[in-house]
C-alpha cells in the first residue's frame, strides 16, 4: 500500500504524457507548461491536507496528471528555444539539473520530515510550484514555434491511455497471476494502438516516427533499455546495505548518493561535447562504461567491502551520465521542431516504462528466491543471490 504512494503518481504520468506531448505542440508547449505547473501547485498544497491513505494516494494520481503535463512539453521547450548548435549543450544541464535533484532529494527529505513532518515536504513544494507558474508568466510568455493546427485524436488517445496502464500496472504487480494477464493485454493493446495510429490522418503518436526514422526508434529504445538496466540499482543495493551490512536508512543513502552526483557532473559534460563530437558514439561508449559497471556489481558477495560498491557506482555513474545526453540529443536532432513535443514526450515515455520494468526484474528475482519470505538473517545468501542475478541480467541489458 504505502508502495503506492509512489506508483499512482508514476502511473499517471506514463498514462498521459503522450496525448499531452501532442496536445503541446498543437495548443501550445508554454500553455501547456505553465497549465501543469498552476495543477501541480494546487493538487500539492491540497496532499498537506489529506485525512487518509486512500485520499493521499488519489492527489498523487493527480500530481502525476499534471507531472505529465510538464515533462511532456518541457525537454520541447528547452530545445526549441536555443538554436540547434547549443542543443546538447541545454540538454546536458537539464539533466544535470534533474541528477541533482536526485541526489538532494531524499537528504533533504529526511530532514524536512524530521524537522516538521512529511506534510510539511508538500506544503513546500506547492510554494516553488507557485513560485514557477510566475517565473513562467514573467520570463516564458511566448511560443518559441508555432503551434500545428491539427485535430486531436481522442480514438488513438484512449486506446494508448487504457493499454499502457494496464501495462504499467501488472508490471507493478507481478508476479501475481493477475498480473500477468493484465501485462499481457496491455502489450497487445499498443500493438492494436500502433496498427490504429498507422491508419489515422492526424494520430496522437506518428507511429512513422518509429517505421521510417531509424534513429529516432533505436535511441528510444536505448532509453528504455538503460532505464529498465539501472533504475533498480538503488533499491537493490539499499536493502543489501541495510540487511547484509547493517547499515541505517540514512547511511546507505550516504553511499547510493555518490551515482547521482557524478551523472550530474559527467552529463552536463557530455551534454556539450555532443555538440561537438557525434553523439551516438558517446551513448554507446557511455552504455558501455555502464554495462561495466554492472558487471562490477553482479559480483557482490557477503564480506563485499564498501569501497568495492562505491567502484561500482562510480563507474555507473559515469557512464550513465556519458549516456542520458547525447542520446537524448540524438533523439530530439532526429525530428523536426513541429513534433518536439511528441519526441519528448516519447523519451518521457520510455523513461517511466524502462523504471517500471526494472523494478519488475527486481522484485520478480527476489521473489524466485525468496518466496513470500520478508528479507532476515536465515535467508541473506538467497536475497545476495538475487541481488547477483539482477545485476548480471542488467549488465547483459546495457551491453
Amino acid at each position: 500500500g504505502l508502495s503506492w504512494v509512489s506508483m499512482s503518481y508514476l502511473l499517471a504520468s506514463v498514462i498521459f504524457l503522450v496525448p499531452f506531448g501532442k496536445l503541446g505542440d498543437t495548443w501550445g508547449r508554454t500553455k501547456m507548461f505553465l497549465t501543469g505547473t498552476l495543477i501541480f501547485a494546487v493538487v500539492t498544497g491540497l496532499c498537506a491536507f489529506v485525512p487518509n491513505a486512500q485520499l493521499l494516494i488519489g492527489m498523487r494520481f493527480a500530481q502525476g496528471v499534471a507531472a505529465g503535463m510538464m515533462s511532456a512539453t518541457l525537454m520541447a521547450l528547452v530545445i526549441s528555444a536555443f538554436p540547434p548548435e547549443k542543443r546538447g549543450r541545454v540538454i546536458g544541464l537539464n539533466v544535470s539539473s534533474v541528477y541533482v535533484g536526485s541526489s538532494l532529494a531524499p537528504m533533504l527529505g529526511g530532514l524536512i520530515t524530521d524537522a516538521f513532518s512529511w506534510r510539511a515536504l508538500f506544503a513546500i513544494n506547492a510554494g516553488a510550484s507557485v513560485l514557477i507558474a510566475v517565473l513562467i508568466v514573467w520570463k516564458l510568455n511566448k511560443e518559441w514555434s508555432e503551434p500545428v493546427k491539427e485535430r486531436f485524436d481522442y480514438r488513438g488517445s484512449l486506446l494508448y491511455m487504457a493499454s499502457i496502464a494496464m501495462l504499467m500496472y501488472g508490471l507493478s504487480q507481478l508476479p501475481n497471476p493477475l498480473a500477468f494477464s493484465l501485462t499481457v493485454a496491455g502489450a497487445v493493446g499498443l500493438v492494436l494502438f500502433a496498427k490504429v495510429e498507422l491508419k489515422t490522418q492526424f494520430p496522437v503518436l506518428n507511429m512513422r516516427l518509429f517505421t521510417e526514422n531509424r534513429v529516432f526508434a533505436l535511441g528510444n529504445l536505448a532509453a528504455l533499455i538503460n532505464y529498465a538496466a539501472t533504475f533498480s540499482i538503488s533499491f537493490m543495493l539499499s536493502l543489501y546495505l541495510q540487511y547484509v551490512k547493517g547499515m541505517e536508512a540514512r547511511e546507505a543513502g550516504l553511499v547510493l548518493v555518490a551515482q547521482p552526483i557524478l551523472m550530474a557532473v559527467v552529463a552536463s559534460f557530455s551534454g556539450r561535447l555532443s555538440d561537438r563530437k557525434n553523439p551516438r558514439i558517446l551513448a554507446a561508449v557511455g552504455m558501455g562504461i555502464s554495462s561495466v559497471g554492472l558487471l562490477i556489481l553482479s559480483f557482490i558477495g557477503m564480506e563485499t567491502s564498501i569501497t568495492y560498491i562505491l567502484v561500482g557506482l562510480t563507474v555507473l555513474g559515469i557512464g550513465f551520465g556519458l549516456f542520458s545526453s547525447p542520446n537524448t540529443n540524438v533523439v530530439m536532432g532526429s525530428v523536426d521542431r513541429k513534433v518536439y513535443g511528441t519526441a519528448s514526450a516519447m523519451l518521457g515515455t520510455m523513461r517511466n516504462t524502462g523504471m517500471m520494468l526494472s523494478m519488475a526484474i527486481a522484485s520478480l528475482t527476489i521473489h524466485w528466491f525468496l518466496g513470500k519470505a520478508q528479507i532476515g538473517v536465515s535467508n541473506l545468501p538467497e536475497f545476495v543471490s538475487s541481488t547477483q542475478i539482477v545485476f548480471g541480467v542488467f549488465t547483459v541489458l546495457c551491453a
